[in-house]
């Protein structure tokens, strides 16, 4: 958990009362979802409560998704168009997905769409394709995507992956309610890890979850914490809440789009992400009693 600028600090709040509305989404080839409170809440398909399994004196809800930059490296790397792909990207000294990220720029510009977002208006997925983890906690769960056609072309792989990340941000979106509809005030985002440095990424979370999303200032977050521990073990500070508070800061806050046609795009496309898997249920329903 970091301090926050100022500007984005809630000033009525206490410290003790600001670190339980912050959510920690830890994202690389999956995703932990980490949220603290002082009071012992159970949550239904979400792992806890855990006593001062990560900040001393408070309970740690732990969600998680099972595949998420897995997911995406799954996604890409099985397309046809990923060789050629690769080749553009190492031509450019680009990482793929920074060469995906232009792409969409640039199909968002000759398709004068009003927001990048909306070029996956006709592609949704649901992204369960290692099972889920939370809220729903079901490990049977299946990947679905809707909406292919036989484009083979860089685009629609870049298209494919801009609906992938959205799948994945409506996840969390998903597991961000259930948690605030048990006890939760999750208001604010704080992410690290790989996916964390991936603009394109960080701006559709904030945008699907409506919450401003604080990146560390210190890419090496693993190694911040260490030695934030250290640096208690070595008694340098009196405990981890002021460890924490005097090593630790903030360096950008991604705030959601303040355009009220990207709101209601979201919104439109997280119901169909729900139906998805209530779907998935019928099917699966149908399938065991034919079965039978």
């Amino acid at each position: 958990m970091e301090s926050v600028p100022e500007a984005e600090s809630k000033a009525d709040l206490s410290d003790e009362e600001a670190i339980c509305r912050r959510m920690v989404l830890v994202c690389g080839t999956s995703t932990c979802h980490m949220a603290v409170s002082k009071n012992k809440l159970f949550i239904p398909g979400v792992w806890g409560p855990f006593w001062s399994a990560m900040i001393p004196e408070y309970w740690l809800t732990e969600g998680g998704q099972s595949a998420t930059g897995a997911l995406l490296d799954y996604i890409v790397e099985n397309h046809a168009a990923a060789p050629l792909l690769a080749n553009h990207a190492a031509s450019q000294s680009v990482s793929i997905f920074e060469l995906l990220n232009k792409i969409l720029l640039s199909m968002a510009h000759e398709q004068n769409i009003p927001f990048l977002s909306a070029l996956s208006q006709d592609t949704h997925v649901l992204p369960d394709f290692h099972g889920n983890r939370s809220p729903v906690a079901d490990p049977k769960s299946k990947g679905v995507i809707c909406g292919l056609t036989l484009d083979t072309s860089e685009k629609y792989l870049a298209l494919l992956y801009l609906a992938t990340i959205q799948g994945i941000a409506y996840g969390t979106r998903h597991i961000v309610e259930h948690c605030n509809a048990h006890g939760h005030k999750i208001d604010t985002l704080l992410a690290c890890g790989g996916l964390a440095k991936n603009s394109l990424y960080i701006q559709e979370h904030a945008d699907i979850i409506g919450c401003p999303i604080i990146l560390p200032r210190e890419n090496e977050s693993v190694l911040l914490g260490a030695s934030v521990l250290g640096a208690v073990a070595a008694k340098k500070f009196s405990g981890i809440h002021d460890a924490m508070k005097s090593m630790n800061a903030a360096g950008k806050v991604v705030h959601p789009s303040s355009d009220p046609r990207v709101k209601k795009y979201h919104d439109a496309k997280y119901k169909i992400f729900r139906s998805l898997y209530e779907q998935q249920l019928s099917h699966r329903s149908t399938m065991a009693q034919a079965l039978q």
